[in-house]
């Protein structure tokens, strides 16, 4: 199932018809009755989460043209929910920034609460999944001033644009991801190709952290990270989600 967000609340999306929802979909999918084309409604942000839990060079060919290796265990940083902006919304080029960056991911969205999992039980906790792109001020994460800056750099408003909406039936092992701007293809890969799978991350991430329902782990960006100018407009597409496009201004 596709799960859409939009000005009138949560909804389902079968083929072009909107089935509006009676309240957000983790516990339970109650309709109230009312359909919509999808034509006459805005998409929002398809979740609204509490926190974004991200994972740096979780591909090892990211992790290679970085130059700065690939450590033996994930490597955790939180996005601030206010990064969250929907499909064809802006994103904002800070003013103190020289360089903004591209960084397509499948992003996994927790369906209820989830503390401990076990290994191999990480599925019990997904709801769905979403395009996202781990938008980054470069030059402000690497700030030579003030040392590694992984927050500051990844956590402006705007920095963590998702969807279009959430997709429920994906093989999170073997999905096809690339991103592109202004038509022209930057990243090309496949989620077998990350170092720590879906399931790996959610376990280590909740060793010590609870994700709650309509969390979402960023699960890493291949190689091909690149610049994005003002005036771009920047598309990050999985096979079998569909297409997140945005606009930097």
């Amino acid at each position: 199932m596709r799960f859409i967000r939009c000005e009138y609340g949560y909804a389902v999306l079968e083929n072009e018809t909107v089935r509006l929802l009676a309240h957000e979909p983790y516990s339970s999918v109650e309709y109230t009755g009312k359909e919509l084309p999808l034509s006459e409604v805005q998409l929002l942000a398809p979740a609204e989460p509490s926190k974004i839990v991200c994972i740096g060079k979780n591909y090892k060919a990211h992790a290679d043209e970085m130059g700065e290796g690939q450590p033996p265990e994930p490597v955790l940083f939180i996005k601030p929910n206010t990064c969250i902006v929907g499909n064809e919304d802006n994103v904002v080029y800070p003013d103190i920034s020289h360089r903004l960056d591209f960084e397509g991911e499948l992003g996994v969205v927790i369906g209820k609460r989830a503390t401990k999992v076990e290994k191999g039980h990480a599925a019990d906790y997904i709801f769905g999944y979403t395009c996202l792109n781990d938008v980054t001020a470069r030059d402000i994460q690497k700030s030579p001033t003030q040392g590694t800056q992984w927050t500051r750099g990844k956590g402006f408003d705007t920095f963590c644009p998702i969807g279009p909406w959430i997709e429920t039936e994906l093989d999170n092992a073997n999905a096809n991801i690339m991103t592109r701007v202004n038509g022209e293809t930057k990243q090309s890969s496949n989620t077998g190709l990350m170092t720590h799978g879906v399931d790996s991350l959610i376990c280590f991430i909740t060793e010590g952290m609870t994700l709650l329902p309509g969390d979402i782990v960023a699960t890493g960006t291949p190689e091909g990270i690149g610049s994005m100018q003002r005036g771009d407009t920047v598309e990050v597409e999985i096979e079998g989600i569909g297409i997140l496009r945005n606009h930097i201004v």
